[in-house]
């Protein structure tokens, strides 16, 4: 498959890897209802180190990802200035880029974008479900570059949708030669096989469509006469044969007619036969279907005639054309029980306007400002379509907090428990060291959403806290036991820690993972920390409460011998400084 080479790739491609886990610490004072959060999580901080420090507790569990990255378009936050590298990466090339702003007379304007998002995007896939998806808002400066990246990145197999997205049906006056009214949303799945996706409900427009019987819904579907590759008789031969029509309904010939239609040992219609039995019936009163296109073509039927017809002859739709009868099924919709239908690929709603997520944030913060807010709805439609109400969704680059928003407002609607988990920089600088975009606007928008609009619910507020890294510890910055041992966990199995309820710090033990039983012998104390070990006390007590299982244990230092280790089934990991090799 090709690949996007660009400068600095071969230095960042698996920088996700060297950056280190650090803490989330909750900041009370800025929660909001935290009685009613239910998992709505608003982070402070660099996304990327925040994508890391969420893998202890969610890898593989993100159903939804919606994320309107840089457009770097030169005047990315509205007032002439472009966005600004921060990746802390070891190499001269790297730094020398680090706290510049990109603008657009940067001749490694797309290099830089490249190598911001590239280590963001394969942390975002490892925290998705294989069902997941991801949704990426973008408009031209990156979207093909991006492409690439994804195809890499996710597979180009898993490619899914890319939409032009209707954001200014006007169109931007100010753009040359064209009058811009869309910009992009690059959707990929995790896994396209195992991916999950939906369809709107029906507006009222829509819903003239629809038909209903005894079993529900219905519209005309597709015509049960076969075209396209594979649709002469002769080459799904047991599929040829007369379908019969009185007073609007289909009914079949004889069981024992149809096998005489088609005779396998002499691979031969009996064409005579056929003309035989549209004789018959039209004397009882039948009209006879045959699949015949208009140019006397012997085609085939779509459905079997035992395997479907005689199960579905109610889900046929009859329908009088100049050409004579016209059978089609009926189409049944997918979203639950109500009609619904699927999405364009034209994304467009007179609600997706950049004006009204403009409005809409106006609202709510009146004296703020913030450049091209998302729409609630668009968030919305990307939610419903690709998730069930039970589903979590992040945003890593949450600007002005509409995804929250949309996920409050959608719970609210339909009753669902869907948990919101949202990630974003102060983006202070010298020049404004009290800016908090975070604080300011993402958190004091939902804030304010839930208190305007009477949403029962709630959000825990977060900063990014210590790196857990061995420099860190040795010198005595210590996280809480719980915060270790959830990291310890997911280092050493790979997975999120679902029994959080069962660390116990009085015993060491952490949780379990198949026949392996996790301790980690740890305070967090440094003097204390200094004096403790795995010693032959400790080791027969964790014999005793799991016996019959392999023993992983984290400790600052071990009295015991390799023989002794491996003859009682135990792994000692050193903490700090083996700490980091995470397992596979």
């Amino acid at each position: 498959m090709p690949t996007l080479q660009f400068k600095g790739k071969n230095i960042i491609w698996n920088h996700h890897l060297a950056v280190p886990f650090h803490t989330l610490d909750e900041v009370p004072e800025l929660h909001c209802q935290p009685e009613k959060a239910n998992g709505n999580m608003i982070i402070e901080g660099d996304n990327l180190i925040a994508l890391k420090a969420l893998l202890p507790e969610f890898s593989n569990r993100i159903d939804v990802v919606c994320i309107d990255p840089p457009y770097n378009t030169g005047n990315d936050n509205g007032q002439g200035k472009g966005w600004i590298y921060n990746d802390r990466v070891n190499s001269p090339l790297i730094k020398e880029w680090f706290a510049k702003e990109v603008g657009l007379d940067d001749l490694t304007r797309h290099d830089k974008w490249c190598c911001m998002i590239s280590p963001r995007l394969k942390l975002l896939r490892e925290l998705m479900k294989d069902e997941g998806s991801i949704f990426i808002s973008l408009d031209d400066n990156e979207m093909y570059t991006l492409r690439s990246l994804m195809n890499e990145i996710f597979g180009e197999e898993n490619f899914i949708a890319l939409l032009p997205t209707i954001m200014n049906l006007k169109g931007n006056q100010d753009q040359f030669a064209f009058a811009g009214t869309h910009e992009y949303t690059l959707v990929y799945a995790k896994n396209k096989i195992k991916s999950r996706f939906y369809e709107f409900e029906l507006d009222d427009e829509d819903a003239d469509d629809w038909e209903y019987d005894n079993i529900g819904p219905f519209k005309k579907g597709r015509g049960l006469l076969a075209d396209g590759k594979g649709k002469f008789r002769e080459e799904r031969q047991y599929m040829y044969f007369p379908l019969l029509v009185k007073d609007g309904k289909v009914f079949l010939i004889q069981e024992s007619e149809y096998k005489k239609i088609y005779d396998v040992t002499s691979n031969s219609f009996n064409d005579k036969y056929v003309d035989d039995l549209v004789k018959k019936y039209t004397k009882e009163g039948y009209k006879v279907v045959l699949p015949i296109d208009s140019n006397n073509n012997k085609l085939r039927w779509t459905w079997g005639f035992d395997k479907k017809f005689m199960s579905h002859l109610d889900e046929i739709i009859v329908t009088e054309t100049k050409n004579g009868l016209s059978l089609n099924k009926k189409q049944r919709p997918t979203l639950g029980e109500l009609p619904s239908k699927k999405p364009k690929t034209i994304f467009y709603k007179p609600q997706y306007s950049s004006g009204n997520g403009t409005n809409q944030l106006k609202e709510l913060l009146p004296d703020k400002e913030f450049n091209n807010p998302k729409p609630i709805d668009l968030i919305k439609d990307f939610i419903i379509i690709s998730t069930d109400k039970n589903a979590i969704i992040l945003d890593s680059f949450s600007g002005s907090g509409t995804t929250m928003h949309a996920v409050l407002e959608l719970n609210k609607e339909d009753g669902g428990n869907r948990k919101c988990i949202m990630v974003q920089m102060p983006e202070n600088s010298e020049a404004e060291p009290d800016k908090n975009i975070c604080k300011d606007i993402t958190r004091e928008r939902v804030k304010r959403a839930i208190e305007k609009y009477g949403f029962d619910a709630g959000f825990q507020y977060y900063r990014l806290g210590l790196p857990l890294d061995a420099e860190t510890m040795l010198a005595g910055q210590l996280p809480t036991y719980k915060q270790f041992a959830k990291y310890v966990y997911y280092l050493c199995t790979g997975e999120n820690l679902e029994a959080e309820d069962k660390i116990n710090e009085a015993e060491y033990y952490v949780g379990e993972y198949g026949k392996q039983a996790i301790y980690l012998v740890y305070k967090q104390d440094y003097d204390t920390l200094t004096r403790l070990a795995l010693n032959l006390t400790l080791a027969k007590k964790i014999k005793e409460q799991q016996p019959g299982k392999k023993r992983i244990v984290y400790a600052p230092s071990c009295f015991l011998d390799e023989e002794y280790l491996t003859d009682n089934q135990i792994e000692y990991v050193g903490i700090p400084y083996n700490l980091f090799q995470r397992n596979q």
